[in-house]
């Protein structure tokens, strides 16, 4: 299926989630198996309160999801956030190819003329 049309400020969100090092850790730990935000923050050697602000920016970029169960947060990871960002850069996919290729192929229409 595939994922729901995406827009910019949905773009931007997931980008900007995935340009951190730490988050990037976090999500390639959860497309292994969920954890606690506990388990998350000991993996990243981070804080409690720093844990919940990275968890919030992947949340808010619809990367994960988090739910609580008494005391306990428990973290997944929601694909379809990955999908959206996947299918925008898949919309380039058509117009790549060798990069001097592609250049060299520029500065021959421009210079054909």
């Amino acid at each position: 299926m595939p994922p729901p049309p995406t827009t910019s400020e949905q773009l931007d969100a997931i980008y900007t989630a995935l340009g951190n090092a730490k988050r990037r850790g976090m999500v390639s730990t959860l497309s292994l198996r969920p954890a606690t935000v506990s388990q998350l923050a000991e993996e990243q050697q981070l804080s409690l309160p720093a844990i919940h602000k990275h968890i919030r920016l992947l949340e808010d970029a619809t990367l994960i999801q988090r739910k609580k169960v008494g005391r306990t947060n428990f973290v997944a990871l929601r694909r379809t956030g990955l999908l959206q960002g996947q299918a925008w850069l898949a919309g380039f996919r058509a117009d790549w190819g060798n990069d001097s290729e592609n250049l060299e192929n520029y500065i021959s229409a421009l210079t054909s003329n």
